[in-house]
């Protein structure tokens, strides 16, 4: 079984602050199983409470091993690459503007230019 167990008095003022504070849920749900996990809640207990798998739990306590305050936090670079680059977002929007009622029209215009297959939202 896994905890953690090194935690100060002033460590833990602050992880209550940003389990009450913070305007990311996921820091708040990390800060919030450090702390259960310091007052002696298991891994099996962490995983039913906040009900994520017991990888994730493991990778919030190596998070907070390795960085402590910023492993609670998402690194930059998360999540879905864009598909355009600045120039092709501001034509885009230029062509949308000329015919803001036929989207349809822009999204050939897309595809037959740039080569590329997106929605028209």
């Amino acid at each position: 079984m896994r905890c953690i167990c090194d935690l100060t008095q002033d460590t833990l003022k602050l992880l209550k602050r940003i389990y009450r504070n913070s305007k990311y849920y996921q820091v708040r749900q990390r800060a919030h199983c450090i702390q259960l996990s310091y007052q002696g809640y298991s891994s099996a207990e962490l995983i039913r409470i906040f009900e994520v798998s017991r990888n994730t739990i493991y990778n919030w306590f190596n998070a907070w091993e390795s960085s402590r305050f910023a492993g609670l936090y998402n690194h930059p670079g998360r999540g879905r690459k864009k598909i355009l680059n600045v120039n092709q977002e501001q034509q885009i929007k230029k062509w949308v503007k000329e015919t803001p009622k036929n989207r349809e029209k822009v999204q050939e215009r897309i595809e037959k230019e740039g080569e590329i297959t997106i929605s028209k939202k």
